[in-house]
């Protein structure tokens, strides 16, 4: 009878709209509670106009992951245009790209794309759909993509075909099913680990770089250790206080001004100008004096393009799958109807990298990592964060010197060590919660270390799903094509691509096919 009853709960839930279902904060006990209960009302409409008020409403603590994702997104951005500019200054004789151009190409990106897909796409049409970011993982190759001949404009053209197609086939999703718990787990695990290791050798190796007329280079070392520290004492009140959602904004600020109390402040210069970047797409592609100075992309460039296209896409589902086991460990029960749905996830990316690239920019895209985590944290859903951020996007790439700000190591590095690192680390070690589920991590750390994450997901799906590794009762569960064919497909495309490109070369001194 009681089930009955909640069946009918739900079922009345669903036929009122959430304006009617909405109550103010001060009905509930506390701000969580409150926070719980606007994710369980919440009905978003996909690839419909959803309206402030009528299906969501903005609380404060949407400013988190909007500032926290803005903080994020500079950096990344930042990172790739430079990479982009120094591997196309290598491989073309013509082509001489710099500082200012990487800023000019941020800022493209910071415009139009976030117009389009933080505040249109995500905000207003589709909810469901995560915003848009960058796909980190993919920003060590971007020399080796410029080496090997591929065109930014080629590579976003075809990365967008392939994400396109694997969304309306559903294949996102599939894959994000078929991936256990302990599998995931230790991806998330290893990436986090991995992550905040990286981000505290950049801030010693920043802290050590430290020199001026009254300093000797090496002699402030101590600056880094400090900011870690601080951070890490930050971090854990805010974990203590469940206050661990304001970490990237406080933790970044508190970055900053302790790196300018010691004394590093004489590296920090603005030089990014107030204005618009020129976003005529006819500068950026038309010729090859002007813009990227490549002109448009010929047939050669887009076979060069085609492994990193099919190995971007393969990293997405992991990346993906990150995100949202990150709303479902923070979200409460009955809230589903909120959680980012990963095909749509795929759709929005997958028309953002050919538009957003179109138009100037050279962003390779995924889900927004350094924005859904802080909102998943806060226990807010898409919408109004994703509107406020791509507003604070548009604010600061016409402002300019903010970007400068924000690339600075103290706050950079500690923004994206406490946003999405740490978190990370933690949610992977919450989900493996049994011998079975550990045994499936403990290979897919492994694995990873061995080679690379993304190999180590494909390679540890097939074994898991299969019962050689975790849960034996999981794998007799699934159907002929979950075990063996999808995950054996998976596992081969991700290899031939990572072959071709020559991701196997570094370790193993296996040359690249292309």
């Amino acid at each position: 009878m009681s089930k009955d009853k909640d069946q009918n709960k739900d079922q009345d839930q669903d036929q009122q709209s959430y304006k009617q279902l909405h109550r103010p904060a001060s009905d509930f006990s506390s701000r969580s509670e409150y926070l719980d209960n606007e994710l369980k009302i919440m009905n978003p409409r996909r690839w419909k106009l959803n309206l402030p008020g009528r299906d969501f409403r903005f609380e404060w603590e949407d400013l988190v992951p909007a500032i926290a994702g803005t903080i994020g997104i500079i950096a990344m951005y930042s990172a790739v245009m430079m990479s982009w500019a120094e591997g196309l200054t290598e491989a073309w004789d013509h082509v001489n790209l710099g500082k200012e151009f990487a800023i000019e190409v941020a800022r493209v990106e910071m415009l139009i794309p976030a117009f389009l897909f933080c505040i249109i796409a995500s905000g207003f049409i589709n909810p469901r759909a995560n915003l848009a970011g960058n796909h980190g993982p993919m920003i060590p190759l971007i020399g080796a993509i410029a080496l090997a001949g591929a065109h930014p404009l080629a590579l976003a053209i075809l990365l967008g075909v392939f994400g396109l197609l694997l969304s309306y086939f559903k294949g996102g999703s599939k894959l994000v099913n078929l991936t256990s718990e302990g599998v995931a787990g230790g991806l998330l695990v290893f990436l986090g680990f991995t992550g905040a290791m990286s981000q505290i050798d950049s801030i010693q190796s920043w802290a050590t770089s430290i020199e001026s007329a009254d300093v000797a280079k090496g002699s402030m070392g101590y600056v880094g250790l400090v900011v870690l520290a601080i951070t890490v004492v930050l971090y854990a009140l805010l974990a203590r206080i469940n206050k661990r959602w304001l970490a990237i904004p406080a933790c970044a600020v508190t970055g900053l001004i302790v790196a300018l109390v010691l004394g590093a402040g004489f590296d920090l210069t603005f030089e990014t100008k107030m204005g618009l970047p020129n976003l005529n797409p006819v500068y950026w592609w038309g010729s090859t004096t002007e813009g990227w100075m490549l002109g448009l992309p010929n047939l050669q460039h887009f076979i060069a393009s085609l492994p990193f296209a099919i190995l971007a896409v393969a990293m997405w589902s992991p990346d993906f799958l990150g995100h949202r086991i990150f709303q479902e460990l923070n979200y409460p029960k009955g809230s589903e109807r909120v959680l980012m749905d990963i095909d749509d996830t795929m759709t929005t990316c997958s028309i953002r990298q050919i538009v957003g690239t179109a138009v100037g920019g050279g962003n390779i895209t995924s889900s927004w990592g350094t924005y859904m985590i802080p909102a998943a944290i806060a226990k807010r859903p898409i919408p109004a964060g994703s509107i406020l951020l791509g507003s604070l996007c548009i604010i600061i790439a016409i402002l300019g010197f903010p970007m400068d700000v924000a690339v600075w190591p103290p706050v950079m590095r500690v923004a994206l060590l406490v946003g999405v690192f740490l978190p990370l680390l933690e949610a992977g070690m919450q989900m493996i919660k049994d011998a079975k589920a550990s045994q499936s991590a403990g290979i897919c750390i492994f694995a990873a270390a061995v080679v690379n994450p993304v190999l180590a997901w494909a390679m540890t799906m097939l074994l898991d799903n299969n019962g050689l590794i975790g849960d034996k009762e999981r794998a007799a569960k699934l159907s002929f094509a979950d075990r063996i064919v999808i995950p054996l497909g998976v596992l081969i495309v991700c290899f031939v691509a990572m072959l071709a490109v020559g991701m196997l070369e570094g370790k193993y001194g296996i040359p690249a096919l292309l």
